[in-house]
Formats: structure tokens, sequence, C-alpha cells
């Protein structure tokens, strides 16, 4: 099967088909961790250091705060975060990462390093930084929605599911 001549200049199918392997392959290697894909975006912002109460953190990776109770436990339960008083207010707690934690982040940033030199196997170093480049620019600029790449992610991902699990109607006779 080869791709129809239309949709060599389709920029919607061209982003489509890299955002889908992508999501797939980034899924598969953070399944692993207690809450898939959350859990790695909750120890990569605790990696580094930002935002640091466990509210925060939930704002900043716009989820809701009873999801992110849930998730915390999981991920202290697996020994990769504590949740420690804030010195500046004894009410709150910081979100830190365990010895294990920062061990468990490296191997996840090596497994996701490893996706995307798949996904832009096709491309020299050079043409790697230039797309990665143009598409900050794009992304970033004035106009577009302003949203987190951890939202955007999980929103294309939740997409993605959907259009999965439809299902077509059968046509009645």
């Amino acid at each position: 099967m080869s791709t129809p001549p239309t949709v060599d200049s389709d920029l919607g199918w061209a982003l489509g088909a890299v955002m889908r392997s992508y999501l797939k392959a980034a899924h598969e290697a953070v399944d692993d961790v207690p809450g898939g894909p959350r859990g790695y975006q909750v120890l990569s912002a605790a990696g580094r250091g930002e935002p640091g109460s466990q509210l925060a953190l939930a704002q900043h990776l716009g989820l809701d705060r009873t999801v992110m109770t849930y998730l915390l436990d999981d991920l202290e339960s697996a020994g990769l975060v504590e949740r420690k008083p804030d010195p500046a207010d004894r009410r709150a707690r910081r979100i830190v990462l365990t010895e294990a934690g920062t061990e468990r982040l490296c191997e996840l940033e090596r497994r996701l390093a490893a996706v995307e030199d798949e996904v832009l196997e096709p491309l020299d170093p050079t043409e790697r930084g230039v797309l990665r480049h143009l598409l900050e620019r794009v992304a970033t600029r004035t106009g577009l929605e302003a949203a987190d790449a951890c939202s955007v992610a999980q929103e294309v991902k939740d997409k993605l599911e959907d259009g999965a699990t439809a299902r077509p109607r059968r046509r009645r006779s």
C-alpha cells in the first residue's frame, strides 16, 4: 500500500501520522509507571522542582485534585515520590522524588529519547534540530491558544483513544 499523492502535501495528515506514532511509542515507554503518562509527568515536574505543592502541581498538569491525590498515592506506594511538609506553609505538601524516583525518571527519559530517535530516524541531527525549532516557533506564536505540553499531549491521546473505540454504525437496509 502506498501513500496517495494528495497526502504528500497535507500538513494535517503528516502531523497526525507523526503524532500518533510518537504517542503510541511514548505511552508504551512509560506504561509501567503508576499512572502511565500522567505518572511520568508528575515525576518529571517533581524532578525539576516545579511547582512545589501538590495543589500547584495538579493545576500545572491540568489534573483534578482528587485524581492527583490518587496518582500521588500510587507513586508514593511505589517508592518514587514523597510528600514533605512545605516549610513556608505547614498545611501544604511538597512533592519530591525519592532516590528510586530519580533513577526511574532517568530511565524513562532514556526510553523517551529512544522513542524520539525512532520517530525522527529519517532525519539527520541537523534536520531534527531545525524541525524542533520550527515546530516550537509555530506552537508558541501569538494567537495560538496557550496550553502546556502535558495538557495538549493528554488531549490528543484521549481523542485518539476515543477514535479507536468508536465503532462505525451499521446501515439498516
